[in-house]
């Protein structure tokens, strides 16, 4: 089974920055993997923030486009997420997925599609 480690949160003011990291190890070649963050905030339902598919197409929620940008390094398994611009409502649990395979089912961002999730790492915002 795949294992999934997040580190790199923290509390800040709004309008800083934040970046997240995710090391996988995986029972396959990490490049064959979609892998994503999702956020769940108190009383919220968890949600797709960013997307990387394993042919590196990336997709972005639309409330992050343009303060978030996530990368990722097959050849060390890690995922970052660098999350600049903050804002209170981006305070939630970060969780790191992922699943093996790529495609459409990977762009939607179902959180029900992937089956290998990180312990999380939280996120505050103060305004």
């Amino acid at each position: 089974a795949a294992q999934l480690e997040e580190s790199g949160g923290g509390s800040v003011e709004a309008g800083g920055s934040l970046r997240l990291s995710c090391v996988g190890s995986m029972p396959n070649n990490y490049r064959l993997y979609c892998m994503a963050w999702f956020r769940q905030a108190p009383g919220k339902e968890r949600e797709a923030v960013a997307i990387s598919d394993s042919d590196g197409t990336i997709k972005y929620a639309e409330s992050v486009k343009g303060r978030f940008t996530l990368s990722r390094d097959n050849a060390k398994n890690t995922l970052h997420l660098q999350m600049n611009s903050l804002k209170p409502e981006d305070t939630a649990m970060y969780y790191c997925a992922a699943e093996q395979g790529g495609g459409s089912w990977c762009m939607n961002g179902d959180r029900g599609d992937f089956g290998y999730w990180g312990q999380g790492t939280q996120v505050t915002v103060s305004s």
